[in-house]
């Protein structure tokens, strides 16, 4: 029986990650890394009161088999450059190379499509300089998933993520072939694939947001 890490388990992501690993056999514990206490209540769950500020106080905490991270902000909710790097870069770095410390076996992100170090764009940037260290750190099993438009339910509301869904549900037919990587895709699919990605010894490391999508009908 395997021990998961959850950082980002109250997201959109994160959330049916959690959902999805309180049903599955191969796990007896599933650590959650929150800011603050988690409204849960569940055998399986241990709850890491987490000072994202000062991860290095908590290099015994994150230790496991398959860390899940989830976390993710936007320019709203982080308005300070400092801060949205931080979140963006520097804490994603930071956990993994803890957890690649402590023989965690596998780590599997969520990226975005067009996640690129050298993006003029701070968001697929940062997405891509954490994809960079990622493989550098050479876990036994690295997923890097890279979803388009999420569909979910989300707490938190944002309007221009919305508009975008919109218009990609209505030209999701048009995407072909290449393409088919900006179709809008399920949270809880991406969830589905990050624990199989965990489970299973799969050729690829880096997912697009079609390949995703092709895994959940795979039986391998």
């Amino acid at each position: 029986m395997k021990t998961a890490l959850i950082f980002g388990s109250t997201g959109l992501v994160g959330g049916h990650v959690l959902d999805q690993l309180i049903q599955n056999k191969n796990y007896s514990k599933i650590k959650l890394f929150v800011r603050s206490a988690h409204a849960i209540d569940d055998p399986k769950i241990e709850i890491v009161k987490t000072d994202f500020n000062n991860l290095e106080n908590h290099i015994e905490d994150i230790k496991g088999d398959d860390c899940f991270f989830c976390i993710g902000t936007t320019k709203k909710n982080s308005p300070d450059k400092d801060e949205y790097k931080r979140v963006e870069l520097e804490v994603p770095k930071q956990v993994a190379q803890i957890a690649k410390s402590n023989l965690v076996n596998s780590f599997v992100f969520v990226s975005s499509g067009y996640a690129d170090p050298k993006s003029s764009g701070d968001y697929l940037k940062f997405k891509g300089l954490v994809e960079e260290e990622l493989k550098r750190l050479n876990f036994l099993k690295l997923g890097v998933m890279r979803p388009s438009f999420l569909l979910g339910y989300r707490k938190e509301k944002r309007v221009g993520e919305k508009i975008g869904i919109f218009v990609f549900k209505i030209l999701s037919p048009l995407f072909l072939g290449p393409l088919k990587k900006m179709k809008p895709i399920h949270s809880a699919t991406v969830a589905k694939v990050m624990i199989k990605i965990a489970n299973e010894n799969l050729e690829k490391t880096i997912f697009e947001s079609d390949e995703i999508v092709e895994l959940t009908s795979n039986k391998t």
